[in-house]
């Protein structure tokens, strides 16, 4: 299991209600073309927060990097479902930033431990 985390803001104009149904509807087409486990996205409460953390977080969950490697594939396609649902998601976002994280200390680590 892998999560693909990104952390963003919104534009000025754009309503956090309208980007979490946008979002939701983005999201369905993703599993329901298998390309990812599960998703949630939260935002920040009270305004907490350094000057590194957005107002949302959206952690999206994959089995592999052939999983993640395969939405993202889908994302670039030229299908019209993926740009309609995925068109007012990105239109909505300023500024986002990523990263990809695993369980630790994951199997394989383990594995390569006790061999030692």
């Amino acid at each position: 299991m892998n999560l693909y985390h990104v952390t963003f803001d919104l534009k000025d104009d754009a309503k956090a209600t309208v980007f979490a149904h946008a979002l939701d509807q983005w999201m369905a087409l993703l599993s329901q073309r298998g390309v990812i486990r599960s998703w949630r996205l939260l935002r920040r409460k009270l305004g907490l927060g350094s000057g590194v953390h957005r107002d949302f977080m959206l952690e999206v969950e994959v089995t592999d990097m052939a999983e993640l490697d395969r939405a993202f594939r889908l994302i670039a396609s030229h299908d019209d479902e993926v740009e309609r649902r995925h068109g007012p998601v990105h239109d909505m976002i300023a500024l986002a930033e990523v990263g990809l994280y695993r369980p630790f200390p994951d199997p394989e680590r383990a594995e390569r431990v006790s061999l030692l």
